[in-house]
């Protein structure tokens, strides 16, 4: 039976740095259980190929429950399952959200969140394309980088949006989210750059680092209120993985408050509707469940400098060859934040514009060159939960977004749609367009629009909540070091802890999230945040 001083389940966007930071320390011993496999791919490395793993064996491919304020619908929600987790599958867009949304944290009972205080581990984890300044680092592990090869049309939607009176960001990840900008990205020379690529293989050749792949977990075992270790299932065979100091479950919003609650663990009455024993009662495990919602504007375009047919072989030939052409692309390559209505504190919407019909997760297809304008709805008031359907570790959880629930929701991704036409009307991307594919000329008033986005919502891939972060708060899950409430030896370090989602994708602020939570198990919290070399195989 392997045994460590920490134990961490699952090697996605956080676990990977919790296991590179925590096996710094030549002294302790680290072990990393992943239920998923390697991240060889090709459809892992080739950043537009990233739909390619949806439905595949390196997706958890859940579902939601049939939504109700959606038309009844399902909607589809991938977690990447294999080393790097959702980071090896995700469109690799570098947001950290608004200084806003950690200051929300901390006023909410997560002392130690704030803007101030997160901002050094932003700027640790980089080694950003721009340099160094007050708001980014440079030779951190992350590779941020400017996109390799962008499409032509990508500054025509640029320059149409600044027309249509959004202004342009000099840096949607400083002091100031609002404007329209090219997005930076999670790349290095025109491959993905995961977690698992930056911080976990350089630390693999640490001899205090074990990391076993294929490892299902099936729960936590308690002795009291102590956690001591993790049981999972490998090829066949189950096997206590035995965890001296602590564990860390790393295994995002939905696998994280799955494990607690398949260790009876989380609120009583859900628990026992699937048969499963009350270990430890804690009513908010699983609730608190937000994400993104989005749709698309889809414009037929003239330009042919589009991502239609990038799949063809001279395109997989030139990233072979020189990683750059139409397949570095990250199929979003024109970001924009804006605030639809007077009076908000932040932006509501946030647009992901590019030279391509993506709807349906890509899986609806379009014979032709496009381009999309997609509002996504970032500061959702709307809450969900993630729930057992079985006491069997191997069935999937329940999830329900309650996407539009609130009004405000629903009539904030009207506007957004609205302004994605007036984007579309302006010059020069104007005289680039044939013709509105969907919604479609025909949908025009308010209650059309609401029908159309019902119809078609997406949710972007950016779940959080469901462990909630909080000191005081009622439904909290872990205090503001991410100790489990009333238990011992048990933490929870990914999305899953942010009380409010951020506004923008959430890779770069769940990777955040792991480099303070490392700090906090080390005891290094307020002694300064040191800025280390990028992450190396020695120990140090």
């Amino acid at each position: 039976m392997p045994s460590a001083d920490y134990v961490i389940v699952g090697a996605g966007s956080a676990g990977c740095v919790l296991a590179n930071r925590l096996s710094e320390d030549p002294d302790v011993r680290v072990l990393l259980l992943e239920a998923g496999g390697k991240d060889g791919s090709v459809n892992v490395k080739i950043p537009a190929a990233f739909p390619n793993q949806f439905h595949t064996k390196m997706d958890w491919d859940y579902s939601t429950e049939p939504e109700p304020y959606v038309d009844g619908k399902t909607m589809y929600v991938p977690r990447g399952k294999s080393l790097g987790g959702s980071s090896s599958m995700n469109a690799m867009l570098y947001v950290r959200g608004r200084p806003l949304d950690f200051d929300l944290w901390e006023g909410q009972g997560a002392p130690g969140w704030g803007w101030d205080d997160v901002l050094p581990y932003f700027k640790r984890a980089e080694n950003n394309a721009r340099g160094a300044d007050e708001f980014h680092g440079v030779g951190g592990p992350v590779e941020v980088s400017e996109q390799r090869s962008p499409r032509r049309i990508g500054k025509d939607l640029l320059e149409s949006a600044v027309a249509a009176g959004i202004p342009r960001a000099t840096d949607y990840n400083g002091s100031e989210q609002d404007g329209v900008a090219p997005f930076q990205v999670f790349q290095k020379n025109g491959r993905r750059w995961s977690s698992a690529d930056a911080y976990l293989k350089p630390a693999m050749r640490r001899p205090n680092l074990e990391v076993i792949t294929g490892a299902l977990v099936l729960g936590l075992e308690l002795d009291g209120t102590r956690v001591t270790g993790v049981r999972y299932r490998r090829k066949g065979q189950e096997a206590v993985a035995s965890a001296a100091r602590e564990v860390v479950l790393s295994a995002g919003a939905i696998g994280s408050p799955q494990i607690l609650q398949l260790s009876g663990i989380g609120n009583a009455d859900d628990l026992r509707e699937v048969g499963v024993e009350v270990r430890h009662e804690l009513p908010g495990v699983g609730y608190n469940l937000q994400d993104h919602p989005f749709l698309g504007a889809l414009f037929e375009v003239n330009d042919t400098d589009t991502l239609y047919q990038a799949d063809k072989p001279k395109h997989l030939l030139e990233w072979a060859l020189r990683r750059s052409g139409k397949l570095t692309s990250t199929v979003a390559e024109i970001n924009a934040f804006v605030r639809t209505r007077p009076g908000l504190p932040a932006a509501d919407i946030q647009f992901h514009m590019g030279a391509a019909y993506y709807e349906n997760h890509g899986e609806e297809t379009f014979d032709g060159h496009a381009v999309v304008i997609a509002p996504t709805l970032v500061s959702p008031k709307s809450r969900g939960k993630v729930w057992l359907a079985s006491k069997d570790p191997e069935a999937k959880a329940r999830i329900l977004t309650n996407s539009l629930e609130h009004p405000d929701d629903l009539r904030s991704l009207v506007a957004g749609m609205k302004l994605a036409r007036e984007i579309a009307a302006q010059e020069p991307l104007a005289s680039k367009i044939v013709r509105e594919i969907k919604p479609g000329p025909s949908v025009v008033e308010d209650e059309d629009l609401e029908d159309d986005i019902r119809k078609r919502l997406m949710l972007i891939y950016h779940p959080v909540g469901t462990c909630l972060m909080s000191d005081t708060a009622d439904g909290a899950v872990v205090d503001s070091e991410l100790r489990v409430h009333g238990l011992q030896g048990l933490r929870v370090a990914d999305a899953s802890v942010m009380p409010v989602i951020t506004g923008g994708n959430t890779n770069a602020p769940t990777m955040m999230i792991a480099e303070r939570a490392a700090d906090l198990i080390r005891g290094r919290v307020g002694a300064g945040v040191a800025a280390p070399p990028a992450a190396s195989g020695a120990a140090a």
